[in-house]
């Protein structure tokens, strides 16, 4: 149900975006974002690594209600959640691997995580003013995120599917962040909300879905 709620929602947003009705974009964020948190919640306290899951999903959820200012200051602080909330999945993630071995454990998409952060700061670099030190921190962040999800899938960290819907949550999750990038410094255009908050919102629906 909540599944159906969140791409409703999401939807919504979308045509909120390109009609620029601010009060159905509130409005339809809340929601979306409310439901991939309810269906996380039930896993809270079931143990360290799904609470530290839920933790992500609800800095998530906050990062979202920052992110509909539209001031630096909002930006920043919505940059800041979801920072919280990807460190906060890859202390999950360390509870199933340990973080030294992520890079031979992610194998391929390991190395193509790394070459994408470090691209994506080359060529956001000259937009970026005063927030290059957050943004290089959230970088590295949501690789470890993605480094530590495809160690889990290729070691079997945990059961299928729940391995595979972390792993394409975490890569979503990537591509969602170069949309939102995209949007905040190099070219608003409504083609970044048209794959990035689909993206988004189906990375934390399959990261809710694969802890329950």
């Amino acid at each position: 149900m909540m599944i159906v709620v969140c791409l409703l929602a999401t939807a919504s947003l979308i045509f909120a975006e390109y009609t620029g009705n601010q009060a159905l974009r509130t409005g339809s964020k809340f929601v979306a974002s409310g439901a991939f948190l309810v269906l996380g919640m039930p896993a809270l306290g079931a143990s360290p690594f799904h609470t530290w899951m839920v933790v992500g999903l609800v800095f998530g959820a906050i990062g979202d209600i920052a992110l509909l200012g539209r001031s630096t200051r909002a930006f920043v602080g919505g940059l800041a959640a979801f920072l919280v909330g990807h460190l906060a999945y890859v202390i999950a993630f360390a509870q199933i691997e340990s973080p030294a071995y992520w890079i031979i454990y992610a194998g391929r998409i390991g190395m193509i995580a790394i070459a994408g952060g470090a691209f994506s700061l080359r060529w956001l670099w000259p937009h970026l003013g005063k927030l290059k030190t957050p943004v290089v921190l959230y970088v590295i962040a949501i690789v470890l995120m993605v480094l530590g999800a495809f160690s889990i899938r290729s070691t079997g960290g945990l059961p299928a599917p729940e391995r595979d819907l972390l792993a394409l949550g975490a890569a979503l999750f990537f591509l969602s962040d170069l949309a939102v990038a995209r949007e905040r410094f190099v070219a608003r255009d409504f083609k970044n909300k048209l794959y990035g908050l689909p993206a988004y919102f189906a990375a934390q629906l399959l990261i809710a879905s694969a802890i329950n």
